[in-house]
């Protein structure tokens, strides 16, 4: 096993402790801890077992199993930036709508 392997499994095990943790405290909800860890397990599988990646590439019609996974993980952090950037702007309008409400209580108050 290379080091890299090492350090990549390394992290995927304290990625799911930190998943498991977050879950403790109410952060996150059993669908995303079990989607994280899968995640993390399918990292540390893939860490372990680079092969797995070209029977994937070959199944979906890419040249290597490591373009399959930055295809992937491209897609995936362009699709969880998009969810950021709608839930930022939920946030944003919602303290925009409390902050007219405080201020309107505050001169009707005047």
């Amino acid at each position: 096993m290379s080091v890299i392997q090492i350090v990549i499994l390394l992290f995927a095990g304290f990625a799911m402790s930190r998943t498991i943790f977050q879950f403790k405290r109410g952060a996150l909800t059993i669908a995303w801890l079990l989607f994280w860890i899968l995640f993390w397990f399918g990292t540390g599988l893939v860490a372990v077992l680079p092969q797995t990646t070209d029977v994937i590439a070959r199944f979906v019609g890419v040249g290597r199993g490591a373009d399959v996974v930055i295809y992937v993980s491209l897609t995936a952090l362009f699709y969880f930036i998009f969810r950021l950037y709608i839930k930022i702007e939920q946030v944003e309008s919602e303290v925009t709508r409390l902050v007219r409400k405080l201020s309107l209580d505050e001169f009707k108050k005047e």
